[in-house]
């Protein structure tokens, strides 16, 4: 080696753990978040640190629904992260310095390609939110390029639809005076030339606002060509590529140029910006930092969760529309408060809930048909090992989907009731059940003239 040169170490990769929404814990190793080990500490011991640890990372592990478990066994103390039912990704601080000093990403169980298709076919209905947290060491690799392309895309054109429009101050050659004629330019750049009848003029033009157009321009043509990368092999990619395309189209006369995120942290400063600009800006950002849209091109991400029993339900309403617009049914839906029926308690202090709301209820004359969509495996977990090999706490938790959805089917007076519990199947498992009809299981109650049919019923996670 040349005297005076130096060698630089390659940056080193911090931790990334996996895990699936629902699913195992994973099990944390204190090296890289409770410093190095010393003479007072043995390799693998946390030595003190998982309070920290804890208490550092407990607002990422919240937003994520990831639940902290503390064991000790004959190897001595183990740190879990339990993973609850949202997907996404968050930094995981060292509990020795605050510092990031790894990374957690849940997956779907489903897949991703799964969870795409859900977002495609209802029309993105629940978007991912995105946290105030350091970037996700690795987590860029990990995750599908449409997790941000998404929201972006669909931020930008509110922005395009509801950009405010206002007076700009331009500048233009005309052949007749507008507004105020620059004369110093006019003597050196037309009469110089001989070219009298051109008029230099400076002069207010509404119009949209020229640079925050070509910002977005370059957003989009950036967004655009990470999900052509990819679009080859993830259909949802492609998808989001030719709206990006289609409002590219709408900005097809106006050149792209990358903002200074100073320019955008003045804009968004600015008063009375509405929420759609707001959030427009912020998009613009992302991109602009290299938040990771994944997919490989960043290794870092952006922190940010998605509510896959959220995202449920929105899938499972959007096949019971079609299926009630078949029939003629009058569909009404808990997001929107048209379920909701209030409990009177005797007694206001000691009441547990204030009132029920089935997710769906769909009404045909005097027939309901109430509809409760479960993010769970038990149907197919049932169809796997049986009710008797199924795991005591499962059995618990599809005893008292039961429970609740008989109670729903009490609130109305009717002829006759059906009451669904709806709960995700993979692609194969349905097509195995569905095949052999099995993907319904139905029980009938008839008590005091009123029969009340309960269904258990499989959908497939995504067409």
């Amino acid at each position: 080696m040349a005297r005076g040169s130096t060698k630089r170490a390659a940056p080193k990769q911090l931790p990334l753990y996996t895990a699936s929404d629902n699913g195992s814990p994973v099990t944390i190793s204190p090296e890289p978040f409770a410093g190095s080990p010393s003479g007072m500490r043995r390799s693998g011991d946390w030595g003190g640190f998982a309070d920290a640890f804890l208490r550092f990372n407990r607002g990422a592990l919240a937003a994520l629904d990831v639940t902290p478990e503390t064991a000790a066994d004959s190897s001595g103390f183990a740190l879990r992260l339990r993973p609850g039912g949202r997907t996404g990704a968050v930094p995981l601080r060292s509990g020795q310095t605050g510092n990031v000093a790894g990374g957690l990403v849940v997956q779907p169980r489903f897949g991703w390609s799964g969870v795409g298709r859900v977002l495609a076919e209802t029309g993105w209905p629940a978007f991912p939110e995105f946290h105030p947290l350091p970037m996700v060491p690795g987590s860029g690799r990990e995750v599908p390029p449409w997790v941000l392309a998404g929201p972006v895309l669909f931020r930008l054109e509110a922005l395009l639809k509801q950009m405010r429009r206002g007076y700009q101050e331009r500048e233009e050659v005309l052949s007749q005076p507008r507004g105020r004629i620059l004369w110093r330019r006019y003597i050196d750049e037309s009469l110089g030339r001989g070219h009298w009848e051109q008029l230099p003029c400076r002069f207010p033009d509404l119009g949209h606002d020229p640079q925050l157009r070509r910002h977005v321009r370059w957003a989009l043509e950036r967004v655009y060509a990470d999900l052509r990368r990819v679009a080859p092999t993830d259909r949802v990619a492609l998808d989001l590529a030719h709206i990006a395309q289609q409002l590219m189209a709408l900005l097809s006369a106006v050149m792209p140029l990358r903002p200074r995120s100073a320019e955008l942290a003045r804009w968004s400063r600015v008063g009375l910006i509405d929420t759609t600009m707001l959030r427009g800006l912020e998009a613009i950002a992302w991109i602009d930092e290299e938040r990771g849209l994944g997919g490989g091109r960043e290794l870092d991400g952006i922190a940010w969760s998605l509510s896959l029993s959220q995202l449920w339900e929105a899938y499972v309403e959007s096949v019971i529309r079609r299926e009630a617009a078949l029939t003629g049914g009058e569909v009404k839906v808990a997001r929107r408060g048209e379920t909701t029926v209030p409990l009177a308690w005797t007694d206001p202090l000691h009441r547990s809930l204030g009132h029920l709301a089935p997710d769906i209820v769909v009404r045909r004359g005097r027939s309901v048909h109430i509809v409760d969509a479960k993010y769970k495996a038990h149907l197919a977990e049932l169809d796997d090992v049986g009710w008797h090999r199924f795991a005591e706490e499962t059995r618990a938790t599809h005893r008292a989907d039961l429970h609740q959805i008989l109670a729903y089917a009490s609130l109305y007076d009717t002829d006759e009731i059906t009451a669904s519990l709806v709960y995700p199947l993979r692609r194969e498992t349905y097509q195995a059940l569905a095949a052999q009809g099995r993907d319904r299981s139905v029980a009938e109650l008839v008590r005091g003239g009123r029969r009340v049919v309960l269904e258990l019923r499989g959908l497939e996670f995504g067409k």
